[in-house]
């Protein structure tokens, strides 16, 4: 039941009674309700877009200082990227200019970029390749454990002497390796000539040492194309010669031991650059130095060296 109210009659100009129900003040008051969220709501985004709270204000401060940041940070890595691709062409042409070929790959037996489809290979296929390739590894194991048993056998032989195995150089890596024996291109005549030792690119001052046991033999400063040299004698016959030294710090008649510093690199007598030239001989049998410092480096840095050795062209004296 509702509460009575007054109302005007337009038609009679008069005062009569008038019945409002519940429903219908709520709906008014609802109406109002809705009316005055609505305007609190557009009062505050009007608000907001003119004024910014502290925590707008900081946010909005620190999206500025680290969008300046991402772009000093863009313009920096630029900036080393050019860096770094100069310095890469700088030492390319300095590779090219001395050896006189294309310089290799960073790692050059370490690229091994290749991937077999092995969703698109039949099984069949995949199995016959599969079991080709084990047994080529049979075939090689049974090789290596071959080749070790005559080690064995030739390391108990009575009065066996092992070769000199040390690097002349502490701490050498592959791209100090220059070029082996064999028929090289000499570096001021242009032709191939025999390379008789193994070339170690080395600051000038790097110390030398010796790579096995022995006694100084040669320690002399008058040799024309090799520049200053040392030779020690080891026992079974062998000799290591070192070439193109700044310093020499043994005499001759010493006795030395293995790793001993006994001069330091240079490049005196007919060298192209600094480096150290090492030989070893066997009597008078040049042997390839590169087979005889694997124990001084681990089997990834020996596999770069070999390669380093046999393809370089260019040697340094």
């Amino acid at each position: 039941m509702g509460r009575k109210y007054l109302e005007f009659d337009k038609l009679s100009y008069s005062f009569k009674n008038a019945t409002v129900s519940v429903w219908r003040m709520l709906g008014v008051v609802l109406r109002v309700l809705l009316v005055s969220i609505a305007f609190t709501i557009i009062g505050y985004g009007l608000v907001a877009l003119v004024f910014s709270t502290n925590t707008e204000k900081k946010l909005e401060a620190e999206e500025a200082r680290l969008t300046s940041l991402y772009e000093r940070l863009s313009v920096e890595e630029q900036r080393m990227g050019d860096v770094t691709t100069g310095l890469q062409l700088k030492d390319m042409a300095i590779y090219e200019r001395i050896f006189e070929s294309a310089a290799p790959n960073f790692d050059p037996v370490g690229n091994l970029d290749f991937l077999f489809g092995s969703d698109s290979i039949p099984d069949r296929e995949l199995v016959s390749y599969t079991m080709g390739k084990a047994l080529e590894l049979e075939y090689r194991a049974a090789r290596v454990d071959a080749a070790f048993e005559k080690i064995f056998s030739i390391l108990s032989e009575e009065g066996f002497v092992i070769p000199p195995m040390s690097s002349p150089l502490a701490d050498i890596t592959y791209p100090q390796i220059g070029a082996g024996t064999g028929e090289k291109i000499h570096p001021f005549y242009k032709t191939r000539s025999f390379h008789s030792g193994l070339d170690f690119i080395a600051p000038q001052g790097e110390p030398v040492l010796a790579s096995a046991d022995g006694v100084v033999t040669v320690a002399s400063r008058s040799f024309r194309g090799q520049g200053s040299i040392v030779e020690i004698r080891h026992a079974g016959g062998y000799l290591t010669r070192y070439e193109h030294l700044s310093q020499i710090f043994v005499y001759r008649g010493q006795t030395v031991r293995k790793g001993q510093k006994i001069a330091a690199v240079g490049m005196s007598g007919q060298a192209f650059v600094p480096h150290l030239h090492y030989e070893v001989l066997s009597d008078t049998l040049y042997l390839n130095p590169i087979n005889y410092i694997f124990a001084s480096v681990s089997p990834e840095e020996y596999s770069n060296m070999l390669f380093m050795a046999s393809n370089t062209l260019q040697s340094m004296d």
